[in-house]
């Protein structure tokens, strides 16, 4: 698969002076670039644009495109800024139709990424050349209550004579975090932090009990390994999951974040068999509970709970500010302390 999304050339063009709040100085200019583009500036791209969220970081959608790309032209569009990135749009066309990149099974919610302060000033050009593509339907989605897709790509929209179509969704949950483990266990309730304390003491009680952290590139081959044996073998519907493409590509993405400093995985051993294990992603602010699995045989120790309660903490004392449970309104997530942030899909024709 083509890291560079687009064999075509790049075609900028000037959007005029900068906002306010736009990190560089002189013209805008508006165009395609390449994910090597993006990534050969290293860290000075994830200190330029409010991310958002892992799902639109250049690293996480080349991991992404080089699993399920196939077949579908990639464009990502970008506003610079007296050279510096301020805005950045990544889409996937298919016959008539663009979306944002990614997808809803293994990415929980989509965005665009602007620079602080700003609103994305290139939507009427990026319709222009989308039209020009042959798209006539526009799906933006799933994407968050606060995101920059609802908070100005789809005024945007309006303002261009576009009536969005918008389609509550499911919800994800997160928490803020506090300082301490003991401010987290007197957060919640206390019938909550009983179980809690119950489930550490018995699984502590049933014997040698290690949890261990995997985070460099070149220690998480094998731990992923053990992760994706796990996983399937937790629940059934995750087996159903778990096909050979999706688990390419949480190798693909476990790798492509690991380089970033980004990637967490847990693994939790009894008695030196591995019990469970936890994959998380973490931004340096908010760590993202992507997904587990375990054991059946440790089930009666709540391993998946507990292992899960482990990230918490460890996300906790490494000062992280927020825990993002991601997409599902399962109970536990709310007995934990955690919000529901809404998620919707916005569809537009421009036809």
């Amino acid at each position: 698969m083509n890291d560079g999304v687009s064999n075509t050339p790049t075609r900028a063009e000037t959007l005029g002076g900068p906002e306010t709040g736009a990190l560089g100085t002189g013209p805008e200019t508006f165009g395609e670039e390449t994910f090597d583009d993006l990534l050969a500036e290293g860290n000075r791209l994830t200190r330029a644009l409010q991310w958002g969220s892992i799902f639109v970081l250049p690293p996480w959608l080349r991991a992404w495109w080089r699993i399920f790309g196939e077949g579908a032209r990639g464009k990502l569009f970008t506003v610079r800024s007296g050279g510096s990135l301020v805005e950045f749009v990544p889409l996937l066309l298919r016959g008539q139709e663009a979306r944002l990149m990614g997808s809803e099974d293994v990415c929980d919610y989509l965005d665009c990424v602007t620079a602080p302060t700003r609103r994305l000033s290139c939507v009427p050009a990026l319709i222009s050349r989308l039209l020009e593509e042959g798209v006539r339907t526009l799906d933006l989605g799933p994407v968050r209550a606060d995101s920059v897709v609802l908070r100005t790509f789809v005024p945007a929209l309006r303002q261009l004579g576009y009536e969005p179509d918008l389609t509550p969704e499911e919800v994800c949950v997160e928490r803020e975090l506090p300082a301490t483990w003991n401010e987290f266990l007197y957060s919640l309730s206390g019938k909550e932090r009983h179980e809690i304390r119950r489930k550490w003491r018995r699984l502590q009680e049933s014997g040698p009990a290690r949890f261990r952290v995997f985070e460099k590139p070149g220690e998480i081959d094998g731990p992923m390994e053990t992760f994706l044996r796990l996983f399937p073998a937790s629940r059934p519907e995750k087996a159903e999951f778990l096909t050979e493409r999706r688990a390419a590509f949480f190798r693909e993405a476990a790798r492509e974040m690991a380089v970033q400093g980004m990637f967490r995985l847990t693994l939790l051993e009894l008695d030196g068999e591995p019990a469970a294990s936890v994959m998380c992603f973490d931004d340096g602010s908010t760590v993202y509970l992507y997904n587990n699995g375990y054991d059946p045989r440790f089930r009666h120790l709540s391993v998946g709970l507990v292992s899960k309660l482990f990230t918490v903490r460890d996300s906790l004392e490494r000062g992280r500010s927020k825990y993002d449970f991601l997409k599902g309104g399962e109970p536990y997530k709310f007995r934990l302390g955690g919000r529901a942030v809404p998620l919707y899909r916005c569809r537009v024709s421009l036809a």
